[in-house]
């Protein structure tokens, strides 16, 4: 029917056809995509199911997030076999950079959901938008994204030693939060993840910013002040009966004396929001109980005690 009234209204036999080849395109991609789906186990779709979360994996991230039972060489060799036949499939894309260099050899491997990946999961592209072949990204997106997992995966290897209960860890868009401003402007609060954890007898509740040190000291005490005005609003609060701790993750001691003294210049009250660490001490802070935490990091107790 659809063909029809696209063949009416174009006048063109040359359109005609290009809506019926586009048709069929849809529909042998949609046919492929749910025999894939039926075909490949609910291990691989899991494995997709975390591309799809976190846009680009390792080989090496997959292996400690799916396949944890057996010696680490055998989990290794068993997770490029499988990502080698999700590419076979045409399901996944592996990507021309190797994560930790030569040495890294196929467990330092990046892999991103092809459009048939992402296909048969039902779902759309990036933020929701269209399919697409690969999500092609700059080398510091993907380094920024593959920071993100590694919090993750990190955090379900101390969930699966009993450290942690990981009741949540939402990524971009998810993690996103709209608020109105001051001025009645629509303003949107990008965290990098929100986390919740149970921790001993507490739940924590924390918005992650992963730092590379790209973005400017400027740059940094603005999205610190579009926190502060989520938190003025008490929405948050709210909805979840805390204000998360906001927890920047960064790469070094140097980086990590510059964002703490532009949090220093903000209201006393503001600033209490926050924490510093590094980010290989990222988990472990997560993992601590609140006040233990936040005295841990730098001495102060959260306005909300979240």
């Amino acid at each position: 029917m659809v063909v029809r009234l696209l063949c009416r209204s174009s006048g063109s036999a040359n359109d005609c056809l290009s809506a019926r080849s586009c048709a069929m395109t849809d529909r042998q991609e949609r046919g492929r995509a749910a025999r894939l789906r039926e075909q490949v186990g609910a291990l691989p779709l899991a494995v997709l199911g975390s591309l799809h979360s976190f846009r680009l994996l390792t080989t090496a991230q997959v292996q400690r997030l799916h396949l944890v039972e057996g010696p680490h060489q055998s989990r290794i060799r068993r997770a490029q076999y499988l990502l080698k036949r999700l590419q076979t499939l045409g399901l996944v894309v592996r990507f021309s950079r190797v994560i930790g260099g030569v040495r890294a050899g196929s467990s330092g491997f990046v892999y991103g959901l092809s459009a048939l990946g992402q296909a048969a999961l039902e779902v759309g592209g990036p933020t929701g938008g269209r399919r697409r072949r690969v999500w092609e990204t700059k080398p510091y997106f993907q380094d920024h994204m593959l920071a993100v997992a590694e919090l993750y995966v990190r955090l379900r290897e101390l969930e699966q030693q009993g450290q942690v209960d990981l009741v949540a860890f939402d990524g971009e868009p998810a993690c996103w939060r709209h608020f109105t401003g001051s001025g009645g402007e629509l303003i949107v609060l990008k965290p990098d993840a929100y986390v919740r954890l149970g921790v001993q007898q507490f739940e924590r509740h924390v918005f992650v910013e992963v730092d590379l040190a790209t973005e400017s000291v400027p740059t940094i005490e603005r999205k610190c002040l579009r926190f502060i005005a989520y938190w003025n609003t008490g929405v948050e609060q709210q909805r979840t009966g805390v204000f998360p701790m906001v927890v920047w993750l960064v790469p070094d001691e140097h980086r990590l004396t510059n964002i703490q003294r532009a949090i220093g210049k903000l209201a006393l009250k503001g600033a209490e929001l926050f924490t510093v660490a590094l980010a290989r001490d990222g988990p472990g802070l997560l993992a601590t109980p609140p006040e233990e935490a936040v005295e841990q990091a730098n001495g102060r107790a959260p306005p909300d005690g979240g």
